[in-house]
């Protein structure tokens, strides 16, 4: 079995995290059993510099994870039907995580077809943020987990490194603010890659009003 990724691999920039995340392993317990994923799609987001991260205005009681210490998972609801996992990265009290979007299953796939029975496809077991959350049971309850503790119920394995030729890079899917960053990573060739959707811009404010 592969090593915890250490914390101070991810104690740095969200965009080195993002980089070094590809190809590791997030392994869960889950009423099933274990379920593993590694990592081949992931997305950055910083602090009071980057208008589409939760962290932009300062911190509250949602976002508090963001401000570290590293390595610990962020979980939050959207759109009143999903959860959607990342891990803190940056020095603790500075904003930061990467958002994980997208997994290939290499634990038993038994058990993770038990844990998403409506996927009609192996491949879109965790293909996406929402999917790969609910695979390995990442909900409000594993918000603030360490995944670089070995007790943790939640871990964080180390990969190998991708090698640079492998590695796509582009604009974060469906963000509104900052949507033109190329802050999304992911591993060329991999069926599980989620799609890229383009977020709304934000109107323009009208000349006269605030």
């Amino acid at each position: 079995m592969n090593d915890l990724l250490d914390r101070e691999e991810l104690a740095v920039d969200v965009l080195p995290a993002a980089r070094r995340l590809l190809g590791c392993t997030v392994e869960a317990d889950t009423p099933e059993g274990t379920v593993a994923v590694r990592l081949v799609e992931v997305e950055a987001y910083r602090g009071a510099d980057d208008p589409a991260s939760h962290s932009f205005r300062g911190p509250t009681p949602r976002n508090a994870v963001m401000f570290g210490p590293a390595g610990h998972l962020y979980v939050y609801f959207v759109y009143g039907m999903h959860f959607c996992a990342n891990i803190s990265c940056l020095d603790d009290g500075e904003a930061g995580a990467v958002l994980l979007r997208a997994g290939e299953v290499i634990s038993d796939p038994d058990v993770a077809r038990r844990r998403r029975p409506t996927a009609r496809r192996d491949v879109e077991l965790a293909r996406g943020p929402a999917r790969l959350a609910m695979l390995l049971g990442l909900n409000r309850s594993r918000n603030g987990v360490d995944v670089t503790d070995p007790a943790s119920p939640v871990r964080l394995l180390a990969g190998p490194p991708v090698p640079d030729s492998q590695v796509g890079t582009g604009p974060r899917v469906g963000v509104a603010a900052a949507h033109d960053l190329p802050w999304r990573f992911w591993i060329d060739g991999s069926a599980a890659v989620s799609p890229y959707r383009p977020g709304r811009r934000r109107p323009a404010p009208v000349s006269g009003r605030p």
